[in-house]
């Protein structure tokens, strides 16, 4: 093996744009994984919904979940490291979301909150496997939150992503995808995160590996020794890659793995 670690985004990346993984990533994961290499899934998910791929794999172990800003082990739910927030820093988000009425979820490492439903964050939370928990919005957040998702439609996340670009505060969002956009910790990234277990671990960050394909992933591509975007990614993402595989549609992952992971 050329590589010690991998760490493999889910959506658009580990996942068709239909969220099945296929056998022939599967496999290579696998693969990968019993030639001894540590296959850590590095995904702007929360772990709960994060949890159900990394079973598909038939793998176990720690996971880099919301962007960097939990580091879990799936074994035990315990949490190895996460980069909290204040309900306090959060407040201006989401009282432009209200106003605009726009649908959004509040995150601690392993809860999603809402304060309401659309029948499209319905479909899109039934698509990524997830629970979301209905909270009173009288009642105070609780503490541990990592993470402030907005769900929309392209045109109207444009929009919004000029806004808060104009704005002055202590955290920051990222695009995770088309109709996402997260607010959270400004140190918490995919790149710190795998950064750290890559220390924790002992392991050089020439052994590391990286496949991703959304603005999200740029810290972690840019960290990995072998950096690979997938070729649905947008150019800016591909820019902080070394190299490019196939699609996510074509088992871009399985063609990555098996042409720099163990040639």
């Amino acid at each position: 093996m050329n590589y010690d670690l991998i760490a493999l985004d889910i959506d658009g990346t580990l996942l068709t744009d239909g969220h099945v993984l296929t056998a022939g990533v599967r496999e290579a994961v696998r693969e990968a994984h019993d030639r001894g290499a540590e296959i850590v899934l590095c995904t702007g998910r929360g772990p709960v919904n994060a949890m159900p791929v990394l079973d598909e794999l038939g793998l176990a172990g720690t996971m880099i979940t919301h962007n960097g800003a939990a580091t879990v082990d799936s074994a035990s739910r315990g949490v190895l490291h996460q980069y909290s927030i204040e309900a306090a820093e959060l407040a201006r988000f989401r009282e432009y979301c209200l106003l605009a009425k726009l649908h959004f979820d509040i995150n601690t490492p392993f809860e999603m909150l809402i304060e309401g439903i659309t029948p499209e964050a319905q479909q899109m939370y039934k698509l990524y496997g997830a629970n979301p928990v209905m909270r009173k919005p009288g009642e105070p957040l609780p503490e541990g939150l990592v993470k402030f998702t907005l769900f929309g439609e392209i045109a109207d996340l444009d929009r919004v992503e000029a806004d808060w670009n104009g704005w002055t505060h202590g955290l920051q969002h990222i695009r995770s995808g088309d109709y996402f956009i997260d607010v959270q910790h400004k140190e918490a990234s995919k790149g710190t995160a795998l950064q750290q277990l890559a220390r924790l671990r002992g392991i050089e960050q020439s052994r590391v590996m990286a496949i991703g394909n959304y603005f999200n992933d740029v810290g972690m591509l840019a960290f990995a020794g072998m950096g690979v975007a997938v070729a649905n990614s947008p150019d800016a993402v591909k820019e902080a890659a070394n190299v490019l595989t196939r699609s996510n549609e074509e088992d871009g992952v399985a063609h990555a793995l098996r042409a720099f992971a163990w040639k």
